[in-house]
């Protein structure tokens, strides 16, 4: 039985398919630190054929995230914290450069479509603490606020107008997306106020975007950037669910 990361790869796009979710399985966890894979045992929990299997890993080991163990055979690659360091600057640093692209291309549209999203995030905040207040579970409104945290960011990308640029950034994020949303479902499940003092900055940025300063734009991307990474990197990894292969 296939894992769950890692299935229905069937369009022609595999050998991204593939590589996307073969990082996320490294990400979250479900392919640890030191595992040996096979070419034909990811191509047989992916069901597809060795072809993309091999191009996504050649991608992978140029990432770092694989290391070459034999002709056909690779290991999840061992992180020390200084390499983890050090990616993790490297993703803010193209975070906040997608922000000064951002300044100079963003449409009214798009910026209408983040102060949406914004708004959206504030009623779902309000309804977050009437819960906690009322000694009711937030979790699925805290799912929501996440979600929509998640798609804010992916319209910033796209205001960018530069898919190079955010290519490199999702090659070279430290975490995937369901990795970083269970880490911060983890910390906010043990303090309620995880990471609010940041939320402001979102507006702080929208006006920064609509006045074109570039520079504004990127310095508030980045600031909250490291300050949001560097207290994911200081919890513990929250434990991902996996089918068994």
């Amino acid at each position: 039985m296939p894992d769950k990361t890692l299935q229905g790869l069937t369009t022609s796009t595999l050998a991204d398919r593939a590589y996307r979710a073969i990082r996320d399985a490294i990400t979250t966890g479900e392919l640890r630190p030191g595992q040996k894979v096979t070419e034909r045992g990811l191509a047989e929990r992916l069901s597809v054929s060795p072809t993309p299997v091999r191009e996504a890993i050649r991608r992978l080991e140029q990432d770092g995230l694989l290391e070459r163990t034999g002709p056909r055979t690779v290991q999840v690659a061992t992180f020390g914290d200084v390499a983890v360091q050090d990616l993790a600057e490297v993703e803010v640093a193209l975070r906040g450069m997608v922000a000064r692209f951002a300044a100079r291309r963003a449409t009214p549209e798009q910026l209408d479509r983040l102060d949406a999203i914004l708004d959206e995030a504030d009623d779902l905040l309000i309804l977050i603490k009437q819960r906690h207040q009322a000694g009711q579970e937030p979790s699925r409104h805290l799912g929501r606020l996440l979600d929509a945290m998640q798609r804010f960011n992916e319209v910033v990308e796209s205001c960018a107008g530069n898919p190079v640029l955010v290519r490199l950034l999702d090659q070279t994020r430290v975490f995937s997306w369901p990795e970083r949303r269970a880490r911060l479902l983890e910390r906010i499940s043990h303090d309620a106020e995880f990471g609010l003092h940041r939320y402001t900055s979102h507006r702080a940025l929208v006006r920064a975007l609509r006045a074109g300063d570039s520079a504004a734009a990127e310095s508030l991307v980045i600031d909250d950037a490291r300050g949001g990474l560097g207290d994911l990197l200081a919890a513990p990894a929250a434990k991902a669910s996996v089918a068994s292969p």
